[in-house]
């Protein structure tokens, strides 16, 4: 059995201990950290102590009761009650990581006002849904978000949780993980679930895009992975899908917070976010000039689409960030990808490869884009594109 102790000859007295405990389970006597019932040995305690007096000590010999961790939880992300399509992504993917050992998947949906979502939620593959509506979850904060998240894991003790890599997801679970002293790997292209020992199998790019590293987190429980947006793929919706939703009870300490949102302004990039594009034309370095990238425009426009670009194009200051394509840019997963003047290195190509159809037009035969488009065309840009636009304009008339 698990259990916690407090070594007297180490402890201090500093105090430290009692605001990092999510439970209040910590008080002090005497200069001394004393430890209630309500303990629910999550560990936050003992990361928060410089000194070494707080040990946790799990199972005889020292390590995690892996057999008493078992399902996939995802964790949603919502913005003004709608819930970000990355969480549909996770969903999908731990539908297929279940397939291998029947694992159960639950859903953690936070927000202010849930409407049909839960529903929808079990729809694309949630077995459970914890829900927990209040005025207070409309936007999210990283300590009530990341507190009842991590009471939610320590009373479900799932094998796995997975949450998008977005601003909010790269805020919420390095805390987690953090407080429950076990392994996180961000910004993953790929899961698999190792059929001999449950391990989840990690696969992120490493050393600058250069390598992709599969990661295992053998010794600890639970698995935490942050993923990609637009690299997964969403379930077709079952209405007929049925599950369960238990309603989390809050209390004001679980909704306390030393931050307050005073305004809430979504940027305005004057045009549809490329994330949502279902056509993109990129650029690279082959336009040779910011100017160029008017050529892409009309192209764009003619076909309803958004415009990319890669990080050369971004870092010559030929486009804004926003457009950005790739490892340090945003993760697409449009039904049609031009790729214009763009090589097609390891760091663009995580950020596209899984559009439904790419289209490469560069005058390097030997790019590596060429070895993974559905369609390449081997000459120069400047003479291509403008006869393409001629075309979809003719076959328009």
């Amino acid at each position: 059995m698990a259990s916690i102790e407090v070594r007297k000859e180490t402890c201090v007295g500093c105090g430290a201990c009692v605001p990092a405990c999510p439970f209040g389970a910590i008080s002090m006597k005497d200069d001394l950290a004393v430890i209630s019932d309500e303990c629910t040995l999550c560990g936050a305690c003992e990361s928060s102590c410089s000194f070494g007096a707080i040990i946790i000590r799990t199972g005889e010999s020292g390590e995690i009761e892996m057999d008493q961790y078992s399902g996939i939880m995802v964790l949603a992300e919502q913005r003004d009650g709608m819930v970000d399509h990355s969480t549909l992504e996770l969903l999908g993917e731990a539908g297929r990581l279940a397939e291998v050992d029947g694992s159960k998947i639950s859903v953690v949906l936070l927000t202010e006002e849930a409407g049909d979502w839960p529903d929808k939620l079990i729809g694309y593959g949630a077995d459970t849904v914890y829900l927990a509506e209040d005025p207070q979850l409309k936007h999210f904060r990283t300590e009530p978000f990341s507190r009842i998240t991590e009471r939610l894991i320590i009373e479900q003790k799932p094998a796995v949780v997975l949450a998008a890599a977005t601003t909010t997801g790269r805020d919420l679970m390095p805390r987690i993980s953090k407080n429950l002293n076990t392994g996180l790997t961000a910004d993953c292209t790929e899961l698999a679930i190792d059929p001999a020992n449950g391990g989840l199998l990690q696969t992120r790019p490493a050393f600058g895009g250069n390598i992709l590293a599969t990661i295992v987190c053998s010794d600890t429980r639970p698995q935490m992975a942050t993923v990609r947006p637009r690299v997964m793929k969403a379930n077709e919706p079952d209405d007929a899908r049925k599950g369960k939703i238990e309603k989390i009870e809050l209390s004001p300490e679980d909704l306390a917070s030393r931050t307050e949102v005073l305004e809430f302004k979504p940027l305005d990039e004057g045009e549809i976010d490329i994330t949502e594009a279902e056509v993109i034309v990129s650029g690279g370095r082959g336009l040779k000039a910011p100017e160029n990238f008017a050529l892409l425009e009309e192209l764009a426009d003619l076909l309803d689409g958004s415009i990319g670009a890669s990080r050369a194009a971004i870092d010559a200051g030929w486009i804004p960030y926003p457009h950005q394509v790739g490892q340090t840019g945003k993760t697409v997963q449009p039904k049609t990808y031009i790729a214009c003047g763009i090589s097609g290195a390891v760091q663009h190509r995580v950020g596209m490869q899984s559009s439904d159809r790419i289209f490469a037009v560069n005058k390097d035969e030997s790019a590596p884009i060429f070895e993974f488009c559905d369609e390449g065309f081997v000459g120069d840009l400047f003479e291509i594109i403008p006869l393409v636009i001629k075309e979809i304009k003719r076959r328009r008339k």
